[in-house]
């Protein structure tokens, strides 16, 4: 975290911050991010 910012991190190093959090749908929880995360 920094400050009160959510920061994500993938498996390649990319970092993407949460910029929407807790939209909720009929079949879950969204969170919206500003940029694409990869897996390993």
């Amino acid at each position: 975290m920094s400050d009160v910012k959510m920061m994500l991190a993938d498996e390649k190093g990319g970092m993407a911050t949460i910029t929407i959090p807790d939209v909720y749908q009929s079949n879950g929880v969204i969170h919206v991010v500003d940029a694409v995360l990869l897996p390993d």
